[in-house]
């Protein structure tokens, strides 16, 4: 089964590129099958990453930033893969 896990954080005004860098300096211990981070407007960072695991696995997660870097707490969703 495939797992994605979903990390979404929202940097202090003008602190998105410092969020982003943190974001990316970030290891996960196993590695995932894949990573992948985004940025949008408003100094927002996202990191998805996918496991072949089962849903419920204990898997590694990108940590809460400092509160120097984000305005609100971290959201996180997890899903799973389903087949077309």
């Amino acid at each position: 089964m495939t797992v994605a896990l979903m990390w979404e954080a929202r940097a202090v005004e003008g602190g998105g590129e410092r969020l982003l860098a943190w974001a990316r300096g970030q290891e996960l211990d196993p590695a995932p099958l894949r990573r992948e981070t985004f940025r949008a407007p408003a100094d927002r960072v996202l990191v998805i990453t996918w496991w072949d695991a089962p849903y419920d696995a204990d898997l590694p997660e990108l940590p809460e930033p400092g509160e120097d870097l984000v305005r609100r707490a971290v959201h996180r969703w997890r899903f799973e893969a389903v087949d077309d």
